[in-house]
């Protein structure tokens, strides 16, 4: 049994404690007692998300009723960007109950609220509560993040991005922007060539979520934009934005990437090694590919295993291979290390598994190896 900390370990009664003291600075009749009694009843059998649900109950149990009143006194409680600085691990998630109040109770206090999630968010972020006001009010909240994409700050300019992601992770999902990603696409226009690399990255990931819905749009602008690429940094942003479909072996976005199909690309010896490995051991394959075309080729290669699982039926996953550039009749090996130890996420059973190379997306048989129970 693992002896490392859990997430929410991070989060305990300190939380909530320091919640109550920015408070009462800007509220001196705040019963921080009565807040904490609220706050904390239950907290240790809570996970994160929950314990940060939690405090923002007891917050609106013990602020104003008043919407209006409530959100200016968060407002004036935030600590300062000097106090800020100095955090450290996870002391900036102490902001997360702020935001999960603005997004339940803050809809019919607007200019409040996104000035409350904009000041925030220069601090921790409210990816995840602008999320409420983009369903509830897109036209204003769209608005509002187009004025953003000139922010000054990264941490705005990014959350432009972050907070529009159709799939956020830990986030309830955008339908409005899952059946059409075009104002979102709008957005990721102004910011694809952002200065920063953490605004960038954020692109790259909504690209990613917008293809999951709509692959065919996200080649289209994935084309677009890399035709016109004049930096490296806009072709990774691009490349991390098609993961997924470079994972499900999409022919059209390897070939944007420059890695198209060829019939010169061959399979030449394949090599499991041990051939009969055991549930515990780690398999290292080793596959050459081939150029036997009279022209220099790129290649993409990935593996996928079929996992057999409990049933008999197998699963495949795919491993990251490697990019080659091939000279006319050149040939290179791709080799991987495979972990066979059982896992939280796979659990291995013995059988035959069979192995495919994904080249430039094209599925090609390499063999199979026999997975034996695990040794005494």
């Amino acid at each position: 049994m693992s002896d490392a900390p859990l997430l929410k370990d991070s989060y305990g009664p300190e939380v909530p404690t320091r919640i109550a003291e920015w408070i009462a600075t800007a509220y001196p009749s705040f019963d921080q007692r009565a807040f904490l009694d609220s706050a904390l009843d239950g907290y240790a059998d809570l996970e994160l998300m929950n314990r940060s649900r939690q405090i923002a109950f007891a917050l609106a149990e013990h602020l104003p009723s008043d919407p209006n009143d409530a959100i200016d006194i968060l407002q004036r409680s935030l600590p300062s960007p000097a106090e800020a600085a100095s955090w450290q691990g996870m002391q900036a998630f102490t902001l997360m109950p702020y935001g999960m109040f603005v997004a339940a109770h803050g809809l019919d206090c607007f200019e409040a609220s996104m000035q409350l999630q904009y000041d925030i968010t220069k601090m921790f972020t409210s990816e995840f509560s602008i999320r409420a006001f983009l369903s509830a009010d897109p036209d204003r909240t769209m608005g509002r993040l187009q004025e953003w994409v000139n922010d000054p700050s990264d941490h705005v300019r990014r959350l432009v991005s972050e907070g529009t992601r159709p799939r956020l992770p830990w986030a309830s999902r955008l339908p409005m922007f899952q059946a059409d990603p075009t104002p979102v696409i709008e957005l990721l226009e102004y910011l694809k060539d952002d200065p920063s690399d953490y605004v960038r990255r954020s692109v790259a990931n909504n690209l990613n979520d917008i293809a999951k819905d709509n692959p065919q749009r996200t080649l289209d602008v994935a084309a677009a934009w890399y035709s016109a690429a004049s930096t490296d940094e806009r072709r990774t942003l691009v490349r991390h934005g098609l993961r997924t479909l470079i994972k499900q072996g999409s022919p059209e976005a390897l070939a944007i990437l420059g890695y198209a199909h060829s019939d010169a690309i061959e399979i030449g010896q394949v090599i499991f090694e041990p051939d009969r490995p055991s549930i515990g051991d780690t398999i290292r394959i080793s596959a050459e590919i081939v150029n036997t075309s009279s022209e220099a080729v790129r290649v993409l290669v990935d593996l996928a295993v079929n996992f057999v699982k409990a049933s008999g039926a197998s699963t495949s996953k795919v491993f990251k291979g490697g990019e080659l550039e091939l000279a006319p009749g050149a040939r290179q090996a791709i080799r991987k290390s495979i972990s066979l130890r059982q896992h939280t996420t796979r659990k291995h059973y013995p059988g035959t598994h069979m192995v495919q190379a994904l080249v430039n997306g094209i599925s090609v048989e390499i063999g199979a190896f026999e997975l034996r129970p695990a040794s005494d």
